[in-house]
């Protein structure tokens, strides 16, 4: 893999608090502008800088992306952001923090145990030709019309206001340089609000160790997407627009932001189902139909705690669901999945193939309006809520896919099926940012 390091747009240390926001992506226009109510130096004001108009102000008018220009170049004015003297890689750790540790209510709440989990991710520009010619790997399809939005962005910008996530195989020299600089003072150290995870910042100024990091990565055959598919598209395709206008693969504009995390420490969450209706069969006859193919039993004489662990899928091929006030326990049966195959042996197939597909007559999860699709960070408490609402009919909780059948299916040039990844934390925008100038 061809990295270079970059010279860094960032907050002063004062200011990170204020400055730095969830990504763009995962709250919609009105949660954005409740967040940064009251606050000037908020990077929504850039990243959905809609919040700048009334409310109902679509989001790409072309006002909307000039707001974005004049907000940016408002913040560098200011002194919000701040552009670094030298290249430089960094190192970006996110914690999901012991019990009691993090914010009461928070998001990381749902993922805390008894002792803290870090992961700690490099900071780097990746080059456009790994995305366009795939060693740079992704799982899964992107919209053109997401696409095309963030390439605006970029464009009108000239810079990566957010980073990607990567993963990359582990590597124990990289452990141990990334273990060596954190051992020192961090530039940025906080817990964010609302979601609860503490985020921890260094800048790596050594020079003989950024030339180290470079090396080890061109060993690296490939890296995988974690999550921003379409900003890793947006970033790519803006630098190779540049480089067939100019013929120049020197530039900065072939290099865009990533944060680059080895694949053992990354944390993968269940991405779970509720359905609104049993396509007109009565719970009886439901139950009975599963029974085709998977073992069915029911939770009887159990204590379910807060977090539901009592009911939580026990493991590959193993599903849990809620239907009628009650839950049930479904393991697939032999010979209903394919263990060779990359995509046949995922749980989020053998459910749509077995249950939402064959008794639901849900054949599209990206458009059938009777289902909807719940991270795991909420608990499976929020799959009972909708079903006891009466919102929704049923709720289905899958066991999390793994890191190395991320791997296989991008190594295989295979796509995963929708809704199937959720990674936490998500990465806080706004630490650092990366010009194409």
């Amino acid at each position: 893999m061809k990295i270079k390091p970059f010279r860094g747009i960032r907050p002063p240390k004062e200011l990170v608090e204020q400055v730095s926001s969830r990504p763009y992506d995962v709250l919609n226009s009105e949660e954005a502008r409740a967040e940064a109510a009251g606050n000037e130096k908020s990077l929504y004001h850039i990243i959905k800088p809609e919040i700048n108009f009334a409310p109902g102000t679509d989001e790409h008018d072309e006002r909307v992306y000039g707001a974005a220009v004049e907000q940016f170049k408002l913040f560098k004015e200011k002194g919000w952001l701040v552009q670094d003297q030298e290249e430089k890689y960094y190192v970006y750790a996110q914690t999901i923090l012991a019990k009691g540790e993090g914010l009461e209510n928070a998001t990381g709440a749902a993922l805390a145990g008894e002792k803290a989990k870090t992961q700690y991710g490099l900071v780097v520009g990746a080059w456009v030709d790994d995305y366009l010619e795939g060693r740079i790997k992704k799982h899964e399809l992107t919209r053109k019309d997401k696409e095309e939005d963030r390439m605006k962005h970029v464009r009108v910008l000239n810079a990566n206001m957010e980073p990607v996530f990567f993963a990359y195989p582990h590597r124990e020299d990289l452990d141990a340089i990334v273990a060596e600089v954190t051992k020192g003072t961090p530039e940025y150290d906080f817990v964010a609000a609302p979601e609860g995870f503490r985020h921890t910042f260094w800048v790596i100024n050594d020079k003989q160790t950024i030339a180290r990091i470079t090396e080890i990565f061109a060993e690296i055959p490939a890296m995988y997407i974690a999550d921003g598919h379409h900003r890793s598209a947006a970033a790519a395709g803006v630098g190779a627009e540049k480089q067939k206008a100019t013929g120049d693969k020197n530039a900065e504009f072939n290099y865009f932001l990533a944060v680059c995390f080895p694949d053992d420490q990354l944390n993968i969450i269940d991405y779970n189902r509720v359905v609104k209706d049993l396509n007109g069969l009565s719970e009886a006859e439901f139950l009975k139909a599963l029974e085709a193919d998977f073992e069915v039993s029911e939770y009887r004489d159990i204590e379910i705690s807060n977090d539901f662990s009592a009911v939580k899928p026990k493991g590959l091929h193993n599903f849990s669901l809620y239907l009628g006030g009650k839950w049930y326990s479904l393991t697939a049966k032999e010979g209903r999945y394919n263990d060779a195959d990359p995509i046949g042996v995922l749980d989020v197939t053998i459910s749509s193939n077995l249950i939402l597909d064959k008794i639901l007559g849900i054949k599209d999860l990206r458009s059938d309006k009777r289902i909807d699709f719940v991270g795991g960070i909420r608990g499976l408490g929020e799959l009972k809520r909708r079903v006891d609402s009466g919102e929704m009919k049923m709720a289905l909780a899958l066991y999390p896919v793994t890191m190395q059948q991320i791997i296989d299916i991008a190594d295989s040039g295979n796509i995963m099926p929708p809704k199937t990844t959720w990674f936490e934390p998500k990465l806080r925008s706004g630490l650092v940012v990366h010009s194409l100038d």
